[in-house]
C-alpha cells in the first residue's frame, strides 16, 4: 500500500471521506496528537484500527465529532455540569464519557455501556469531521506503545504502507492527549489527565474527582492500563530533586562512549552542564507541546535518554508526568 501525505484541501478531504465510507482508515490532525480515523458505526472498520496499530482490543477508543454534531444521537443522560464544561472548554482537548445510546459499534468501547466523545479544536480536524459528518473513532495514529505522533511525518514513520492517506495539518499545538472525564456520575471524574486540568474543571463546575486505576479492573479510558509513549532507545527518569544524579549518570554514560541526551525543561538544562539536551521549554504548555516531539527526536539520535521531571507537578503537569512515567519510568 502506498501512503500519501497531503495538505488538507477539498481533494484530500474527498479522498479521506471515500476511504472512510468504504470501511478504511486515514490519519488526521487534532490539537493534541494525530488520530487514526475510522467510521465509529462500522465494526469492521473499528477492528481495522486496532489491527493497524497493534492495539489491545480491551483498550477503548474515543469518538470524534464536529462542533455542530447532535450528541443526542450518540449518548443519553447528559448531566447539567457537562453543558457548563462544553461552554467553557469545547471545542478543545477534553473528552467526556457518557452512557452510550448504542449508535456506535460496541468495538469502540470494548464492551462498556459508555462512549467517550471528543470535539477537537484543530481547524483541519473540524474540516475533516464536517466533511465526513459521521462519528469517527480515533486513537493516536502510531504503532501501539510507541511515542504518540504530533506531526504527519511521525505518523508516516510508524504507519507507512499500512494506511493510504495522512492529512497533514502541521505540528499539533497541544502535544499530549486530551483529558478524559467520566460524566456518568453526580460529580465529574478525571480518568486520564491532560491539558484541561482537574483544577480547571472544578473551577467551572464546583468539584471534580480523580480516578485511580487498580489492577484487574476493566479499562474505562485510553491510557489507563498499558505501557505507552515509549521511544525506541533506552530511557531513565529522575525526579527534579534527584537531578544531580541524572547529571552524574549522563557524565558516566557519556564517558563510556554511549550517545546520551538529557531531556528536561529549560531551568534544569541551564543547571546541568550537559552538552546534548532535548529542551522541553519553559512553561507547562511548552513542555506538554514538546514532550512527544522531543522523545521522537531523541530516539533518532540517542542510545539513552535521561529525563528529569519538572519541579512543578500540578495542573497540566499531572498529564505530562503521566506520559513521562509511562514513556521513561
Amino acid at each position: 500500500m502506498i501512503t500519501q501525505v497531503l495538505p488538507i484541501d477539498d481533494l484530500s478531504l474527498e479522498m479521506a471521506k471515500a476511504e472512510i465510507m468504504r470501511g478504511g482508515v486515514v490519519a488526521f490532525p487534532t490539537e493534541t496528537v494525530y488520530g487514526l480515523a475510522a467510521n465509529a458505526c462500522d465494526t469492521a472498520a473499528v477492528e481495522k484500527v486496532f489491527a493497524v496499530k497493534g492495539r489491545p482490543n480491551d483498550n477503548p477508543l474515543i469518538v470524534h465529532v464536529h462542533k455542530d454534531y447532535d450528541l443526542s444521537e450518540l449518548v443519553t443522560d447528559i448531566p447539567s455540569y457537562s453543558h457548563l464544561l462544553t461552554k467553557a472548554f469545547l471545542p478543545g482537548p477534553l473528552t467526556m464519557v457518557y452512557k452510550s445510546k448504542g449508535t456506535v459499534s460496541k468495538a469502540v468501547s470494548c464492551g462498556l455501556d459508555t462512549v467517550a466523545i471528543r470535539i477537537p479544536s484543530h481547524e483541519g480536524a473540524q474540516r475533516f469531521l464536517k466533511y465526513v459528518n459521521i462519528p469517527i473513532a480515533a486513537p493516536s495514529a502510531n504503532l501501539s506503545k510507541h511515542v504518540s505522533p504530533v506531526t504527519a511525518l511521525h505518523v508516516f514513520d510508524d504507519l507507512n504502507g499500512k494506511i493510504p492517506l495522512i492529512l497533514d495539518g502541521g505540528k499539533c499545538s497541544g502535544g499530549i492527549e486530551s483529558t478524559v472525564l467520566d460524566c456518568t456520575g453526580a460529580v465529574p471524574c478525571v480518568l486520564r489527565s491532560g491539558l484541561i486540568s482537574r483544577e480547571m474543571i472544578a473551577q467551572v463546575v464546583g468539584e471534580c474527582d480523580e480516578y485511580v486505576f487498580k489492577d484487574g479492573e476493566k479499562v474505562r479510558s485510553p491510557g489507563m492500563k498499558y505501557k505507552h509513549y515509549s521511544p525506541k532507545c533506552e530511557t531513565a527518569l529522575f525526579s527534579f530533586d534527584d537531578r544531580e544524579k541524572a547529571f552524574e549518570l549522563y557524565r558516566t554514560k557519556s564517558s563510556e562512549g554511549l550517545k546520551v541526551f538529557l531531556m528536561c525543561d529549560d531551568e534544569v538544562a541551564k543547571q546541568s552542564g550537559c552538552s546534548d539536551i532535548l529542551n522541553l521549554g519553559k512553561t507547562e504548555n511548552e513542555i506538554a507541546a514538546n514532550l512527544y516531539d522531543k522523545l521522537r527526536e531523541g530516539e533518532s539520535v540517542a542510545e539513552l535518554i535521561i529525563a528529569v521531571a519538572p519541579q512543578k507537578q500540578d495542573g497540566v503537569m499531572v498529564g505530562v508526568m503521566n506520559r513521562l512515567k509511562k514513556a521513561c519510568g
